[in-house]
């Protein structure tokens, strides 16, 4: 019997122990996510800084439950269910001693006495009050509606401080000229009538009062002024700290667009139903203008534009069009820009305005006169290419804001990176904080106004950590010290740091830290399951080659233990076109790194670029697309097949590639253009067609495709579709609200109208862009697999 039960164990081990080792299947990566453990996430703490909180399913549950972790602890627990809610760090608006808060919840506003630690809650109405903020003299407005209401605390008493209406002013009919019989029938009235010479003499001298107009707050206050906003959408109401001025942005609504739609034929109806999708790149946009309301001199006036330092300069992309420069010239008019703020600083005396124009060539720092309208510049960051890097951006104010009442902080990458800067409104002195060549990812600033704390690139591209230097600059602290990607939630008393830690084969993990250099980072969670810690996941050669034009490029490597005797590779490219893959942390394409190691096992070599136009660089490596998407991120490929073939030994007969949105656009650009580096190809919910693309990605990259026709040429696909020589596959979800489906339907029809026949198109009908469903992932990269299985093998 000891004999039976020792062999039963015994061949119970080996069966555990073979199932550890079974090889990596498509079927078994592309499941529901959940297998591999799923990472904690929305970590934030309470507003006493003991306690982190954060969702997480060790368990594999349905959905995710609520934990919670001391700040001095390493063990968490299970919390209950929506526990310690008004606990919870809340992102209040503080008055200039912070012992007051103000808040919205629920629609309503409630104010924070942090002294007494008393709420009280200052509107409850079926309306939504928002945006509560503090003015120098205690009191505190708020915006209902489209309006702004102010509260003062001492009587209670709520004063409404604007009068926005909407449509045009109702102007006077206009006065026909009197004939001479209108003069005779106004002389006789006065001649006949004594009402009418009392009436007469009253308004000589303005002694008769006229009926009170709409929007008067009292019997006894002054009537608010009507502010028209005509047939414009009414945004960005902001007040001075001291009530005096008051600023808002109307807004023209684009006309004449397209919008197009994405038909959905598996619905529960039956019947194919339409999903209304965006516009297209070049589609008109809606243009605003800013204003201000002087509330003391009771009048209203435009920002004024033509202040801008540059406003009427044009794109040097416009000499390749001769007649239309010559036309723009003549016209001499200001760009069109996008105003954010103004961002008062504490005492009301002064406001920034940040500034992009919609052509993305410039951002501007700008100080704001709110008695005019005018504005005299603090900064210009001009890029021909466009406008961008981390901190920086034309859809938002960007990392920005006040130090104290003279010093403004902002990010540029004046120098070919991103970093800190800070510059003094009043005297114009600026000051750069941080410099070299890597980048400032994230900036916050410290409750006393000290210290800036910092999330940098400073030690390699792929990592990244923690840091603080002085608001007054110095010497940069590295405060986190771990090898990978460290994201950082900081306590509210700035003394803890809970970090969201990943290394390259490892997900992300919750670790806690003194936030304090050299204190050691705790690890608190374990949320990879036992499957996927059974299998001895590679970490990539981390790599660099320079590229033909010089640059340094760099790369994830994944060696093959057993190469097949044909020595293929495979080039997997990311998406996004600006994004960084090629780094030590965990990847956000975990099933493509999954695969990946497949390949892997399977014989072929795996090289992941971070081609040109990639984060994580500086800004020759972000624009280095610009007017040719196709260029010189599509030969960093090519020139990696170089870099694998002169230092992994691969067969350069026996390449393929694949990648999906932005990298199926490179694959497709790569089977037509370098036929004779790629045998075979992979292209999931390619671009096929830039002009069908949309406008706030496109038109940075490419301008307009009326006004910049070359460009759109030599970058789409759909142009090179005859020079398909090697095996291609392409993928793509008919309910694709990003890339539409209509783009992998153009360019087939293209390849039927060629006569091409060395490619195939599988279509998933019930995915968007990400795809969802096991089945449809599993389904895409067998094809993959056995597309490389049949061409670099063979």
């Amino acid at each position: 019997m000891k004999k039976y039960l020792l062999f039963l164990l015994l061949c119970t081990g080996e069966y555990a122990f073979a199932q550890q080792l079974a090889p990596l299947t498509v079927e078994k990566i592309m499941r529901d996510p959940k297998w591999m453990g799923v990472a904690p996430t929305n970590l934030r703490w309470t507003a006493d800084s003991k306690t982190l909180y954060f969702n997480w399913n060790p368990e594999n549950k349905a959905k995710e439950e609520l934990f919670k972790v001391s700040a001095t602890a390493t063990k968490p627990i299970k919390a209950a269910e929506k526990e310690d809610e008004k606990l919870l760090s809340l992102n209040y608006t503080y008055n200039t001693d912070r012992s007051l808060g103000l808040i919205e919840k629920s629609g309503d506003i409630y104010l924070q006495n942090f002294k007494n630690n008393k709420e009280t809650r200052l509107t409850s109405t079926q309306e939504r009050e928002n945006s509560p903020v503090f003015l120098t003299n205690g009191n505190i407005v708020y915006q209902l509606g489209d309006n702004l209401f102010e509260v003062d605390l001492k009587s209670a008493e709520t004063k409404q401080l604007t009068n926005f209406v909407k449509g045009k002013k109702a102007g006077r009919p206009e006065a026909r000229p009197l004939t001479e019989q209108d003069t005779w029938l106004k002389a006789q009235q006065t001649e006949l009538f004594d009402i009418i010479k009392k009436r007469n003499a009253e308004t000589r001298s303005g002694a008769r009062g006229g009926r009170g107009r709409s929007g008067a707050t009292s019997a006894d206050s002054k009537p608010l002024k009507e502010l028209y906003t005509e047939d414009k959408f009414l945004n960005g109401v902001t007040i001075s700290p001291d009530g005096h001025f008051i600023t808002y942005k109307l807004t023209t609504p684009a006309q004449n667009n397209h919008s197009t739609i994405v038909p959905n034929y598996i619905t529960s109806s039956g019947y194919t139903e339409d999903i209304p999708g965006r516009t297209k790149v070049g589609e008109n946009e809606n243009i605003s203008q800013g204003f201000i309301y002087d509330t003391q001199k009771d009048s209203v006036y435009a920002i004024q534009t033509a202040t801008i330092p540059g406003i009427k300069d044009l794109p040097d992309y416009l000499k390749d069009y001769p007649k239309e420069l010559d036309s723009l010239k003549k016209k001499n008019a200001d760009r069109p820009v996008n105003f954010f703020g103004p961002i008062w600083n504490d005492n009301g005396s002064t406001a920034i305005v940040v500034a992009t124009s919609t052509d993305n060539k410039d951002r501007w720092i700008l100080k704001l006169d709110a008695s005019t309208g005018n504005f005299s510049l603090v900064d210009r960051q001009h890029d021909e290419a466009w406008i961008g890097g981390p901190g920086i951006s034309g859809f938002y104010q960007g990392n920005t804001g006040w130090i104290d009442n003279n010093r403004f902080y902002y990010q540029s990458e004046a120098t070919g990176y991103s970093h800190l800067y800070v510059a003094n409104a009043a005297s114009g002195d600026k000051k750069q904080l941080t410099s070299g060549k890597w980048e400032v990812q994230s900036v916050q600033l410290s409750k006393d106004r000290s210290t800036f704390y910092l999330k940098t690139n400073k030690e390699h591209p792929g990592i990244t950590n923690f840091f603080k230097i002085s608001v007054n600059g110095g010497e940069l602290v590295q405060i986190t010290t771990m090898k990978g990607l460290n994201d950082i939630t900081l306590s509210p008393d700035e003394k803890y740091i809970a970090i969201n830690y990943s290394f390259m084969d490892k997900p992300g993990e919750l670790y806690l830290q003194p936030n304090k250099v050299g204190a050691k980072a705790e690890k608190i969670t374990q949320s990879t399951s036992a499957e996927f810690n059974s299998y001895k996941w590679r970490q990539p050669d981390m790599v660099s080659f320079k590229n033909r034009y010089g640059a340094d490029v760099y790369a994830r490597v994944y060696k093959s233990d057993n190469p097949h005797p044909n020595h293929p590779a495979v080039v997997f490219v990311h998406g996004a076109g600006y994004l960084q893959n090629v780094h030590f942390g965990w990847s956000t394409y975990f099933r493509e790194f999954m695969f990946n190691n497949l390949l892997a096992d399977n014989g072929y070599t795996v090289i992941d670029i971070d081609y040109t136009g990639s984060s994580g660089y500086g800004r020759d490596h972000r624009t280095g697309i610009y007017r040719h998407m196709g260029g010189k991120d599509l030969t960093d490929q090519v020139d990696g097949v170089k870099f694998l073939v002169e230092k992994y030994g691969v067969n350069p007969q026996h390449v393929g590639l694949y990648g999906g949105s932005y990298g199926g656009f490179i694959t497709l650009m790569a089977m037509f253009n370098e036929a004779d580096v790629f045998a075979s190809g992979a292209a999931l919910r390619s671009v096929t067609d830039w002009a069908h693309y949309n406008h706030g990605y496109t038109s940075n990259i490419l301008n307009e495709p009326f006004n910049d026709p070359i460009a759109y040429k030599r970058s789409s696909p759909i142009y090179f579709a005859d020079k398909l020589k090697g095996n291609l596959l392409m993928a793509h979800g008919m309910v694709d609200v990003n890339v539409h489906f209509q783009d992998i339907v153009r360019i087939s029809q293209r390849f039927i109208e060629l006569g091409k026949n060395n490619w195939e198109l599988a279509v998933y009908p019930v995915e968007d862009h990400g795809f969802i469903e096991p089945s449809s992932w599993t389904d895409e990269y067998k094809r993959i697999f056995k597309l490389y299985e049949n061409t670099l093998k063979k």
